[in-house]
């Protein structure tokens, strides 16, 4: 059943109820930094270099999509590089800029999904399009496919695609959030947020699809490889529920999650247990479930993310709340110098369970220390290629 008071039921409702129902989610915006442990970034840990893994099919892609839209479309759809709205993404709703699918035509929407298709792995993409058709799912639940559907999400394009000049763009709407820059032949895929409520389709015609097991099962795995010691330390809280955790560890939308939308900037420290309190063969299991989430990517692209992930595998915290039995929500969060995981088991928003449960699923990655949307690539990219004139 859904839960008719819920403030992003109402704005599924009516959209213009937005900026006054979901107005707890908006921030006055801030100059990006990105996350940090301390407040301070850390320098050096990304490097603007080939990485041999072209990217042109990426800017084909995108320069196909560009061709198929009239003046107004063109308008909506293309923002400066260093647009403020690239960081202004919201996985509650649709947020008012970029071009919308809503009313895009069969060959439009069939060009982003390419241009999607081009930029991440079959399984990145796979899991891109089940949240965009589970979405209408959901509406179909809550009675409202009009604004709940398969379509309702926003492409913008941030900068012109271009060979050799830095360019991106994101995918925006409803349990999703793909964001993508482009520099040369090397490309971030962060901010990336895919979730969906319910995660399992057990009727009707989607009957059979599923989204992000992959990702429960790796962390499940990981934490039962733990002994007691390692639990005690990983375990930051027992209990999911937001009466038993401290205020600052619970969100009204975001739940356990600390990294999402509106908190490009977030300071977290470290917490959980270090891989380099891991035996061998747990911090194997670490890499395989930091790879589940890496493997969004083409798989070139992929392997050179993960040997930057594993550079820095011993200084990687896993940390868990909740219980660890086969039928219990859980939150977890993989987080290091170069990459941030989190996954949640959220309570309903749509639908009525006033606890988490596994049916309905966040997750969110993030490249801390300055890089989300490329940026600290693309700050090397102005001081190496277009310095300040003394």
């Amino acid at each position: 059943m859904t839960d008719p008071e819920s403030p992003v039921v109402k704005a599924w409702r009516d959209p213009a109820l937005v900026t006054t129902e979901l107005s707890f989610l908006l921030k006055a915006p801030e100059p990006f930094k990105g996350v940090t442990t301390g407040g301070q970034l850390v320098g050096g840990l990304f490097q603007l270099e080939p990485t041999g893994h072209s990217t042109a099919e990426i800017r084909a892609r995108a320069e196909v999509l560009l061709s198929l839209l009239d003046g107004p479309q063109r308008a909506a759809a293309l923002r400066p590089l260093d647009s403020s709205d690239w960081m202004n993404w919201c996985n509650a709703v649709e947020m008012p800029y970029g071009f919308s699918l809503r009313g895009a035509s069969d060959a439009q929407r069939q060009a982003v999904l390419e241009l999607v298709r081009a930029s991440l792995s079959v399984r990145g993409f796979d899991q891109v399009w089940n949240a965009m058709l589970m979405n209408e799912l959901l509406g179909e639940i809550v009675g409202n496919t009009a604004i709940l559907n398969t379509w309702n999400y926003a492409v913008t394009i941030f900068g012109p695609p271009s060979e050799r000049d830095p360019w991106g763009w994101q995918l925006q709407g409803h349990h999703l959030a793909v964001n993508c820059f482009v520099l040369g032949d090397q490309i971030v895929a962060t901010p990336q947020f895919v979730g969906a409520e319910p995660a399992i389709i057990d009727e009707g015609p989607l009957k059979g699809l599923s989204i992000l097991q992959e990702e429960e099962r790796a962390g499940f795995e990981l934490f039962h490889t733990l002994d007691a010691g390692q639990r005690d330390t990983a375990v930051t809280f027992s209990s999911m529920r937001p009466e038993d955790l401290p205020p600052d560890r619970y969100h009204l939308a975001d739940q356990r999650t600390q990294a999402g939308a509106f908190n490009d900037n977030v300071v977290l420290p470290y917490e959980g247990l270090a891989g380099a309190d891991m035996t061998a063969s747990q911090q194997d299991k670490l890499a395989e479930l930091i790879e589940v989430y890496v493997a969004r990517l083409p798989q070139g692209h992929g392997r050179v993310r993960m040997r930057e992930v594993t550079r820095h595998l011993s200084e990687t915290h896993f940390s868990w709340i909740g219980a660890s039995g086969p039928e219990d929500p859980f939150y977890y969060k993989v987080h290091s110098p170069v990459i941030l995981i989190e996954f949640d088991h959220h309570s309903g928003v749509a639908l009525d369970n006033a606890h988490p449960e596994k049916f309905h699923v966040h997750t969110q990655v993030r490249t801390p220390n300055g890089n989300d949307y490329g940026k600290d690539l693309l700050r090397q990219h102005k001081e190496r290629f277009h310095p300040k004139a003394p």
